[in-house]
């Protein structure tokens, strides 16, 4: 029988123009019904579980214990200028973040597993609304189906140009920050702003929070932490000779530890209610909480970055990022492990010209294939857990 890997190999022509169609026909966050039965027609034949709202599982293989495999469908609301003849044909959407590739591999990777003959099941997961909330991954994580899927382990792959092409990144622990989103809201006494002691001006008292809060992190975060507090919009006021009665600011905090996160919580409102309550002002503080700390499993890295070496696909074990993935919504039930595969194009993700190869969709379709690989022998060992 031939090689597992040399079995992928053989089916990423197809993924590629799989990939293309994907491409051309992008679907915006919860809007990924088409999408989805597009990659469902392309997967091994089964019965598809719908699951939040546009999205879906589907099982290759027989019962028992599973490694679940993500895939995320949704595309990004981006002017598409890569020039290529399968481009966007949905005016103003794009696939500008790789998640076409990452479907595609998985596509190849779902075929390979059923022809190859696998005794660990795959679960494909077709994952809606990663871009935006609320988000596609808790909706799954929350609904059930994973338990009912005995779902033991959970794979995932993301393309990253900052890394060199073929280079995978594969690091246990935190890997990707924890994400919310806080608004302030201060609220004062509005008056003429020639007559400003009549006044209990926020704009003033909200200027001084924004800079207090840029130090919350250098004095109250343990320096071997990583952490970002930052302020992003500020609005108040719309005439210059008056002072206003509402200053409002919004910005992200970013962690990579749950206890760092929780600190940071506690400071922002401290801060912000204090420094208000110096000026006679009041502060309220928002905070949404978004993704939790995406960690990957040390033993499951260990599976997973001994296969991709024995492929000769050079492994990092250095990239972290405060970038945040709704990943770790299933990092946080059940040993998961997400990789970063480098990309031959040298522009950002989130741009109009993002453009992975066909080399990339391969490098991607290799470390799913890994990650396969190493999330079975968690199961045959009993060490998975749904």
């Amino acid at each position: 029988m031939a090689d597992v890997w040399a079995v992928l190999d053989g089916h990423l022509a197809q993924a590629a123009e799989l990939r293309r169609a994907l491409h051309r026909q992008p679907d915006l966050s919860g809007d990924e019904s088409l999408t989805r039965d597009l990659v469902l027609r392309a997967l091994p034949a089964g019965t598809p579980v719908k699951v939040a709202e546009t999205g879906a599982v589907l099982r290759i293989g027989g019962p028992g214990p599973c490694v679940g495999v993500r895939g995320e469908m949704d595309a990004l609301p981006v002017v598409e200028r890569t020039g290529v003849p399968w481009s966007s044909q949905n005016p103003g959407v794009m696939h500008a973040c790789g998640h076409d590739v990452h479907l595609a591999a998985l596509v190849a990777v779902a075929l390979t597993v059923e022809e190859y003959g696998a005794p660990v099941p795959l679960l494909a997961v077709l994952q809606p609304r990663e871009e935006t909330y609320p988000s596609g991954a808790k909706d799954i994580a929350e609904h059930g189906i994973l338990d009912t899927e005995e779902c033991a382990v959970m794979i995932g792959a993301h393309l990253q140009p900052a890394l060199p092409a073929g280079v995978v990144a594969c690091v246990p622990g935190g890997v990707n920050a924890s994400s919310d989103e806080f608004e302030i809201v201060v609220t004062g006494e509005s008056g003429h702003a020639a007559y400003p002691h009549l006044a209990d001006d926020p704009l003033l008292a909200l200027a001084e929070i924004v800079v207090a809060l840029q130090s919350v992190v250098s004095r109250s975060v343990d320096p071997m932490r990583s952490a970002v507090v930052g302020v992003s919009s500020f609005q108040a006021g719309q005439a210059a000779n008056v002072v206003p009665d509402v200053a409002r600011a919004t910005g992200t905090i970013r962690a990579l530890s749950s206890e760092t996160r929780a600190l940071l919580h506690e400071r922002i409102v401290a801060v912000s209610e204090n420094i208000a309550r110096a000026h006679d002002c009041e502060a309220v503080v928002r905070i949404t909480v978004g993704e939790p700390v995406l960690e990957n499993d040390p033993r499951l890295v260990e599976l997973v970055a001994t296969r991709l070496a024995g492929q000769g696909m050079p492994v990092s074990t250095d990239l972290r990022s405060l970038g945040a993935d709704d990943f770790s919504f299933f990092s946080e039930r059940m040993p998961a492990t997400m990789m970063f595969v480098g990309s031959e194009t040298d522009t950002s993700l989130h741009t109009a010209t993002f453009l992975p190869t066909d080399a990339d969709l391969r490098a991607v379709a290799r470390a799913l294939l890994a990650g396969y690989l190493g999330g079975a022998a968690l199961v045959a060992d009993g060490s998975g857990g749904a």
